[in-house]
Parts: C-alpha cells; sequence; structure tokens
C-alpha cells in the first residue's frame, strides 16, 4: 500500500476530484440533457408525418376533452368569426432571411369559445417597421389549422402598444388573453394550452409559418458523445496512475553495471595453420 500512498497527495486527490466530477455530470445531466432533446425531436416529427395525411377533426373534440387527440401539429377545423379589433402582432420573426413580424387574432367558435389563431408571417418594411396588417374577414368562416404549443414567456420582454396594436414577443394564450383583453381558451395541450396555426389558403392567413425539417438533429450523437467521455474519464487517471506506479518501480531498481563485450575477429585457416605449426603468419 506504501506504494499507492502518493495518490493521496492534494495534486492526485483534486484530479480525481475532478474526473469524478465530470464523469458525473455527463452521466447525469449532459448526456440525458441531448439524448432527451433527441427523444423530444423525434416524437415531434413522428407527429408532424402522422398529421400530414390526417383528416382535420373539429376544434371542439378536442376543447370537450378528447385526450388522446388532443397533440401538437394535429389538423383541426374550426367554425364561427373572427373577433374585429382583436390583432396582435409578435417582433422578432423571420420570413425568408429578413426581418418580419407574426400576426395573431381572436376567432371565437359557433359554440361561443374563443380561440388564439396565428395568421402568419407578414414581412417587415424600412427595415424593421410593421407593415399596415389587413383586417381579418367577417362574417362566419370555416378555417383548416394546426394545433401548437404556446411559447414561453421571456419575462424581461413584456407587451407594448405601437399604433394602437399591441406587440408581443411570444405566441402565449395565457398573456394574449391579458394583451388582447378577451378570454382566450386554450386548446389542451401543453402545459399552457395551445392555439391554431393557420394552413396555407385559409380565411385570414397570411405566409404560413413552415413546418420545421423533419431531421433528427446531431443530437443522439452527442449524447453517445457525452456517455463516452464519462467513461474515457476515470479510464484516463487510472492510465496516468498505473504510469507513475510503473515509472516509481523503475527508479527504485538498482541498476546493473554494464558488461563490456568485445567481438572476436574470425580466425583464419592461415592463422589455425601459424598456430599449430608455430609459424608466423603472413
Amino acid at each position: 500500500m506504501r506504494r499507492l500512498a502518493f495518490l493521496l497527495r492534494p495534486g492526485w486527490l483534486i484530479l480525481a476530484a475532478v474526473v469524478a466530477a465530470f464523469a458525473y455530470l455527463c452521466f447525469t445531466v449532459l448526456a440525458p440533457w441531448q439524448l432527451g432533446k433527441n427523444e423530444s425531436t423525434s416524437e415531434r416529427n413522428q407527429l408532424i408525418e402522422e398529421s400530414v395525411d390526417a383528416d382535420p377533426v373539429a376544434v371542439g373534440d378536442l376543447l370537450d376533452g378528447d385526450r388522446a387527440a388532443a397533440t401538437e401539429w394535429r389538423k383541426v377545423y374550426a367554425e364561427g368569426s373572427y373577433v374585429p379589433d382583436a390583432t396582435a402582432l409578435v417582433r422578432l420573426r423571420h420570413l425568408d432571411g429578413a426581418p418580419a413580424y407574426g400576426v395573431l387574432s381572436a376567432f371565437t367558435l359557433t359554440d361561443g369559445r374563443t380561440l388564439l389563431v396565428d395568421r402568419g408571417l407578414v414581412a417587415a418594411v424600412d427595415g424593421s417597421q410593421p407593415p399596415p396588417i389587413e383586417p381579418a374577414p367577417t362574417g362566419r368562416q370555416r378555417i383548416e389549422a394546426r394545433v401548437r404549443v404556446s411559447e414561453n414567456v421571456d419575462p424581461e420582454r413584456a407587451p407594448a402598444v405601437q399604433d394602437g396594436i399591441p406587440h408581443v414577443y411570444s405566441i402565449d394564450v395565457p398573456q394574449e388573453t391579458t394583451v388582447l383583453g378577451l378570454p382566450l381558451t386554450p386548446v389542451p395541450v401543453g402545459e399552457r394550452g395551445a392555439y391554431l396555426q393557420l394552413a396555407e389558403g385559409q380565411p385570414g392567413a397570411f405566409t404560413p409559418v413552415p413546418l420545421p425539417q423533419l431531421e433528427s438533429g446531431p443530437y443522439l450523437s452527442y449524447g453517445l458523445q457525452w456517455l463516452a467521455f464519462g467513461i474515457m474519464a476515470p479510464l484516463g487517471l487510472g492510465y496516468f496512475a498505473w504510469a507513475e506506479i510503473r515509472e516509481r518501480r523503475r527508479s527504485r531498481a538498482p541498476e546493473q553495471p554494464e558488461q563490456a563485450t568485445t567481438e572476436a575477429a574470425p580466425v583464419t585457416k592461415e592463422a589455425r595453420l601459424a598456430d599449430r605449426y608455430g609459424r608466423t603468419p603472413r
């Protein structure tokens, strides 16, 4: 055990603690974080693929408690009318790589419940200013849309009013309930509820928000890499400890004197004869 006493020195103890903490983070935080993102991305892709060819269902069925059908990206249809003068703009959006605004409106169903509808994107003018927004069509409408989960609200970016139109930084049903001053009913999906995102060509729609690309991304490989790092770090520490032990054994081993070796010159036939008969070799 005395040979391993050097491992109790402060430098080795600190290194061991750092390696242990790094391995712990790899297995409990970093790898699960990436693998969890891979799982959520795969689930999202599956929901989008299933919704592409699925027939839309009545949004009222989801509001009335059909939890099996209440999933994000589900195609739905709704009948009712847009609420006049109930529009908000979403800042910090992009359309074809340029600044844009999202247009939100309230839509009242025939049963009296009011939903939040994302009508799509409009390009900014003069660099970043909102363009004139065409009002939503009046009268009874039938719209088709996708269910989208409310976005997280940034507490540092409060809603504001510009030219009489509310401006927000995220599409969130509870927040827009306050901003528009209407009792919006969230679709029962997600923790904060969901809204409707209009499909292309629907009444009142602008440029629709494109669907995400169905790619799994690098999250699975990143997760596996963190698992590998968590395994390699303790193995590396063990290798360095073994190398130190080996070097200490070498330094304690007694030195062996070098024995001089001389190579005998090859004996020729003439030399052998001279040795036998006593003659001097030429």
